[in-house]
């Protein structure tokens, strides 16, 4: 009932100027930066380690400016699922290497976990001629699933593929040309990962960004969303060269230094909120205790 009730709030939200959008996601994620200590505890010790220079009124700063964002990216779902077309257009602007994108070629686009990720998604599906593919994984609240699985269709020829669909179809769907939007960054166990440097921590980080280049005889395509005061700057960074390669750690250890790099340049929109090192390797202890 409740998740109905906000879901129809967001319908309405679509309605309001983008400045008093953005002035109640701060407002937002000033509630959850006093209220939700477990999380900003895992946001704290996450910036912590990797930003170790940084002193604790800093890391304190970048801990309330990532609840801010994240607050503010969630209510600009309204606008961007529900929102007039013209107005998301106009709000979402692809910058950079757009011929990326532009032809038929096999592509994987790199896509970590920003606060603007779903605005990147719309973006290319609204505005770039492509079917575009992703990975999505069901919400446990089935009204939730309904409206999230409807938002990320709403444009273009969207097709998202379920963890249950198995790489078979992805690949499939990659090699005739219908670039696979992937979200690589996060891991939640040891299976088929492996450790490689992130902020100079050992992480559990999946290959699947070099798998699925590799199977697909694809580019990988970084695209980097990042939030603006008139809406989303959607990054298109030119391919990667000599990727992937046979060495899947080396691969890994690749990507987590480019991400490093497009953190560094707006650190507290990053998804901080994920305990990314819940997993260790083995006999080191957990860092959120």
């Amino acid at each position: 009932m409740l998740s109905r009730f906000g879901i129809a709030l967001m319908r309405l939200s679509a309605r309001l100027p983008l400045g008093w959008l953005r002035g109640l996601g701060r407002a937002l994620g000033w509630l959850l930066f006093a209220f939700a200590k477990k999380r900003r505890d895992v946001v704290r010790i996450n910036l912590s380690l990797c930003y170790p220079e940084e002193s604790p009124a800093r890391i304190r700063t970048l801990t309330v400016q990532t609840f801010i964002y994240f607050a503010q990216a969630w209510l600009d779902r309204g606008w961007l699922w529900h929102g007039d077309p013209q107005t998301v257009r106009e709000r979402l602007q692809i910058t950079g290497a757009r011929h990326e994108l532009e032809s038929s070629e096999p592509t994987v686009i790199f896509s970590p976990h920003f606060v603007g990720l779903d605005a990147g998604w719309t973006a290319l599906t609204q505005q770039m001629q492509h079917e575009f593919t992703t990975i999505y994984s069901n919400q446990s609240n089935p009204a939730l699933d309904a409206w999230i699985l409807a938002g990320r269709q709403r444009f273009g020829h969207a097709r998202l593929f379920g963890r249950a669909d198995g790489a078979k179809k992805i690949v499939s769907a990659l090699r005739r040309g219908a670039p696979l939007y992937l979200l690589p960054d996060m891991n939640f166990s040891l299976e088929e990962s492996v450790f490689v440097p992130f902020f100079g921590v050992p992480t559990s980080t999946l290959p699947s960004l070099s798998r699925f280049a590799r199977l697909g005889g694809a580019k990988v395509v970084p695209v980097v969303s990042c939030l603006t005061a008139s809406g989303y700057d959607i990054r298109v960074l030119p391919a990667w060269t000599n990727y992937p390669t046979k060495d899947l750690a080396a691969d890994a250890a690749y990507m987590n230094e480019c991400l490093q790099s497009y953190i560094d340049e707006m650190p507290a929109q990053y998804y901080w909120v994920h305990k990314r090192f819940k997993v260790r390797p083995d006999g080191q202890p957990s860092v959120y205790g």
